[in-house]
């Protein structure tokens, strides 16, 4: 039995001395290389239900295969986001937590909320994956055939239309603001707590109209249970296409498209960027994920824009734009 215990310990010492003479760097990419060898946990800091986690459970089931280890979604939704981004942040950067967000979780929450985290420094992306642009919806009652003439219904309005909202500094509320802004129309603003209790009130006529996500109300527009006057976009989408842009219906040139994408936490390493990079990329190019999306009206984003430097590009250009908005709109920080 000595004589056994001596044999492993021989063996086992040149592995004691070479992890002790390797760099950090060294065994970091060692350990990378056998990248995934357990479940990974991908965050969404939203609802469960939503369209950023209809998403992340379709991009998990079929990312098992590539990485060949299960993909399990924690849906942390708090605090407009803050909660899940913060605990990513936190999270030890080895692939095994990882996050899917959006412009308002990683833009305007950051904005509008005091955050311990930076989300353009504190994050390493891996891709930009789908994009759905805001509709201006109205209730089914609304006699205003177009976008011009309700406009002009809503300019003629003095004690103002009744327009859905998140809270302040919520994406609807910066929306509308900077809506009636351009239009010089005047809204009321009411408060819910999230587009579940919003949607059945707009169905019923309670409320005037909203600014929401086309996927969000895909179903209600295609039966025609409320109006859609304009995309809030410079392109027709592609999953509503006979609803105008903005400026094709006689509108401001006001574009708002839900985009979103994927993050690491910063100091990942290349490896293991990588390796989620390809898993995404084979999940978007996949045609059953593909008709998956397209029919919870998602749109996948071009080959070429899902790479860490597209998704780099487009958070930063987005955080300047919200900036400006919420800027514009007098919306101060919680």
């Amino acid at each position: 039995m000595k004589s056994f215990c001596r044999i492993v310990l021989c063996l086992r010492r040149p592995v004691i001395i070479l992890l002790l003479t390797m760099s950090p760097a060294s065994i970091q990419l060692t350990l990378a290389q056998e990248y995934p060898s357990r479940p990974i946990t991908l965050i969404v800091p939203l609802s469960a239900g939503g369209s950023a986690d209809t998403l992340a459970r379709i991009l998990a089931e079929r990312a098992k295969s590539t990485l060949g280890q299960p993909v399990v979604v924690e849906n942390i939704p708090t605090a407009a986001g803050t909660i899940g981004v913060g605990r990513l942040a936190q999270a030890a950067p080895d692939g095994y937590t990882i996050a899917i967000g959006d412009q308002t979780t990683n833009v305007i929450s950051s904005i509008t909320y005091p955050v311990p985290y930076d989300v353009l420094k504190d994050f390493d992306p891996i891709s930009l994956l789908t994009t759905s642009p805001v509709v201006l919806v109205a209730r089914k009652s609304m006699q205003a055939p177009d976008l011009k003439q309700f406009i002009t219904w809503l300019q003629e309005r003095p004690d103002g239309a009744t327009v859905a909202s998140f809270g302040q500094g919520s994406g609807p509320h910066i929306v509308s603001t900077t809506f009636q802004n351009l239009t010089g129309a005047k809204f009321r603003v009411v408060p819910y707590r999230g587009l579940p209790p919003a949607i059945p009130d707009l169905l019923s006529g309670q409320i005037d109209l909203m600014f929401v996500e086309q996927s969000n109300v895909l179903g209600h527009i295609r039966s025609g249970t409320i109006r859609a006057y304009a995309i809030l976009a410079k392109d027709r989408s592609a999953v509503l296409p006979e609803i105008p842009t903005i400026e094709e219906a006689g509108g401001p040139p006001l574009h708002v498209v839900t985009w979103r994408g994927m993050w690491v936490p910063k100091g990942t390493p290349p490896n293991v960027s990588q390796r989620l990079g390809v898993a995404v990329v084979e999940a978007l190019s996949d045609a059953t994920v593909q008709k998956r999306i397209a029919d919870v009206g998602q749109q996948i984003v071009p080959r070429a824009q899902q790479t860490p430097q597209a998704l780099a590009s487009h958070h930063k250009a987005e955080v300047e734009k919200w900036t400006s908005m919420i800027k514009a709109a007098n919306i101060k920080s919680e």
